[in-house]
């Protein structure tokens, strides 16, 4: 299959020059992370908020549209936090109003955390400025070319995961286990 290294090679290849021109398209996909990333942090001080304790909100906002249970767990596991770490998260976010800590309706022990109303406005207040943007920028392509270009992001995304995956498979600093 195209894309795979050989039996026995390193599964990534190292950067180089040897690898030719970066491909422009990879390049601009780069410069939109790094730009939605500047846009985030400047946006969340203005919130007092850090990217975390953002992109905890973000997983919380996607697990509850699919009628899933949120727990610290999941949080844990999505943002690759440590307990300690995952505990001072969600405690921010409950200090700070944006998050309510509830026991489960059927299972007392589970804890599953619900986002406040302050968290949707202060979310609007956020991305919305930035939704006006892109759907502005958007107005200018054909419904066929966005179509194409949501075929596009989505294998993005899938390669993205699949890739870190496989890297979290890699030992750390190169020592095994």
């Amino acid at each position: 299959m195209a894309g795979q290294s050989a039996p026995g090679s390193p599964p990534f290849p190292q950067a180089g020059p040897e690898f030719g021109p970066p491909n422009p398209l990879l390049r601009l996909l780069q410069e939109f992370t790094i730009e939605a990333n500047r846009y985030v942090d400047a946006a969340g001080d203005r919130k007092d908020m850090h990217r975390t304790d953002m992109n905890a909100l973000a997983v919380i906002m996607r697990h509850t549209a699919r009628g899933e249970v949120v727990t610290p767990g999941v949080l844990r596991r999505e943002l690759n936090l440590s307990s300690p770490a995952t505990t001072a998260l969600i405690d921010r976010l409950d200090n700070s109003g944006h998050v309510v800590r509830e026991r489960h309706a059927t299972d007392r022990r589970q804890v599953q955390l619900k986002m406040t109303p302050k968290a949707f406005r202060d979310g609007g207040a956020i991305f919305a400025p930035l939704a006006q943007y892109m759907d502005g920028a958007m107005a200018e392509f054909s419904p066929a070319e966005l179509e194409t270009v949501t075929r596009f992001m989505t294998a993005m995304i899938e390669a993205t995961a699949a890739a870190r995956a496989a890297s979290d498979e890699q030992p750390k600093n190169g020592h095994p286990g």
